[in-house]
Order: C-alpha cells, then structure tokens, then sequence
C-alpha cells in the first residue's frame, strides 16, 4: 500500500514515468494505479485525442508499440493503457527494445494481471530503469483484516476487530469485492462511525452470531451448547455456509494451535506475530491450547482431513453435507 502511495504522490507532482508496468496476482491494485493515472494525467478536454486503452487479446507488441510512438496532440502527454496484457505473455518481452528508448511524451500503462515477468530478462530491465515496475502481491489473509482496518480509516471510518474478521471469513482475500462492500457501508454509514457486526448483519447479511468465526471460537472455548447452535444453522443454511469453506477455516485454526504449543515465546506479541493475528485474538488461542492439547489438535487435523475427504463424496454414503458437520463437530469437542 505505501508503495501504491508513492506512485501516487509522485504523479500528482507531476513526476510522470514513460511506461508504469503492473504485474501481480492481485488485481485490485493494478485496476486502481491505472484508474488514477487515467483519470489525472490529463485533462477532460486532452483525452479525446490523447488517451487510448487496448485489450490484450485484440493487440500485439507491435501495434503497441506504435500507438507508443505518437506525439500527443495539443497535450504534454498521451496515455495508453494496455488491459489484460497478460494474454501477451508469450510476446511480452519483445517491448523490450521500446523500454529501452520510450518515448518521453507517452505514458505506457501495461497491466498484467496475475502474473509476472520474468525478473532475469531484458524488458524487466529496461523496464526498472526508464519507468516504474510494481508487482501487486496477493494479501494473506491474515493480512486482509489490518488492510480493512487501514482502508476504511484513510476514508475517515473505524471497525472492530470481529467485523474486520466476520468481512475477511465471507468475502475471503479478494481485494475488489471486499471494496465493493466497504463502500455500500460508507453509502450507509456516516463518517466517523465505527463499523461494527452488527451494522455487518444489517447491511451485507453475515450473521454476527452463526458465522465460521463465532464456530471456531465456540470451539475454541469448548462451548459444545453454542457450537451445535452455529452447526445446525450451517446445516439449514448450507449455500450460504459451504462446508469445504467450513473445514479449511477449522483445519487453519487447529494448524495454529499446534504452532502455539510450539512456540518458545507465548507473550501476546509473540503469539501475535508467530501466528500472524490480531494481539486482539491471542487470548481467544490462550484459552483454545488449554483446552486442546496438542494430541487433541493433531487428532481434530486428522478428523478434519477425513470429513474433506467425505465431503467431496468419497466414502460419505448418503450422508448430508448438514449431518456430516454434525459429526464432525461431536467428534473435534469428545
């Protein structure tokens, strides 16, 4: 993010590069950077004859190249945005030779969306030298949740731990749909107002209280009443609560758990950064490793990998997905 900033602030000072190439696994970002430069290197009356977007699939390095070489019309510069160049992954590298003499009055955006180039090459080169290369990097998830928290606060909004939490175990890592739904809140929500679960129920539709995060805690905390509860509403619900999404959070959980056991150093800032959470859910893992020694969370691994296996159908029967949770359950908290 402080890089995406930078890249940013030097455009708004007008310290414009000739060629921004964008590559990377996660899309937000390159759809952002290209968007802002788009949007604010010229101005409205300059864009009709200087600002072009090409498709990758509907263009080659040459025409590319080409269209590169124009001298702007009555304008500093001309932008040409490049999308979905990474349907020219096998000829990329012949823009090699434009990176290394661009043309100064161009702005070259290339967005290549989900992959990468090859760091060793020519045009990695030419690239870093007379430009800006930026590799958008998929978030962890344990990540996503401080990304919420420091988005929703640069646009003067605050969220609890849980709703930031609730938001990353529904909508997982997918920067672009989890911005879809920060900004129907902001739509809903005054600024200033702290996002909280509830405000989540209300206006995205996860439950506060019958959700994967409520059900590990149960777990967690050995509270079999509330956990039958969130697995009977998993079980009346089951599109909107997947079991395969279900038994990969509780399979990560009980994963982190052997690691606490594990771990030298069990201060909060330890448990913090070993296991990449929250200082604010390391005492939910403090109370969780009491209750399940780590034979118990090597057990409740192995009882996890046999219900992913059933629940793709191999040795299930007619059991339902419902019922298999149910069994599951019985069998992590005996």
């Amino acid at each position: 993010m402080d890089e995406v900033r930078q890249i940013v602030a030097n455009i708004q000072k007008r310290e414009i590069k000739p060629i921004y190439f964008l590559m990377g696994e996660e899309p937000y970002y390159i759809d952002k950077i290209s968007e802002f430069i788009s949007e604010n290197i010229l101005a409205e009356e300059e864009k009709g004859f200087n600002q072009m977007t090409l498709y990758g699939r509907d263009t080659s390095v040459d025409e590319i190249v080409s269209n590169a070489k124009r001298f702007p019309m009555m304008a500093d510069y001309q932008v040409l945005v490049v999308k979905e160049a990474q349907d020219l992954s096998r000829s990329i590298e012949n823009l090699a030779d434009y990176a290394e003499n661009p043309m100064p009055t161009t702005v070259l955006v290339v967005c290549y969306k989900y992959k990468k180039i090859d760091k060793r090459k020519k045009l990695y080169k030419a690239v870093s030298k007379s430009g800006v290369i930026f590799e958008s990097k998929t978030l962890y998830e344990n990540q996503v949740g401080d990304w919420i928290s420091k988005t929703l606060k640069s646009r003067g909004y605050a969220v609890s731990p849980k709703a930031s939490q609730m938001l990353v175990e529904f909508l997982g890592t997918d920067l672009g749909k989890i911005d879809n739904e920060l900004n129907k809140l902001q739509l809903i929500c005054e600024k200033g107002t702290t996002i909280t679960p509830e405000i989540i129920e209300e206006n995205i539709g996860i439950s506060k209280d019958f959700n994967n995060f409520e059900l590990r805690k149960a777990i967690g905390l050995r509270d079999t009443q509330k956990a039958h509860r969130i697995v009977n509403y998993f079980a009346q619900n089951p599109k909107d609560n997947p079991i395969v999404v279900t038994i990969s959070l509780l399979f990560g959980y009980f994963s982190q758990l052997l690691q606490y056991h594990g771990l030298p150093d069990k201060s909060k800032a330890s448990v913090s950064k070993q296991l990449k959470i929250s200082p604010y859910f390391v005492s939910d893992y403090v109370v969780a490793a009491r209750n399940y020694s780590m034979k118990k969370a090597s057990r409740a691994i192995s009882l996890l990998q046999e219900a992913d296996v059933k629940s793709k159908g191999v040795g299930a029967g007619n059991i339902s997905q419902g019922d298999l949770l149910k069994e599951l359950l019985v069998k992590i908290m005996n």
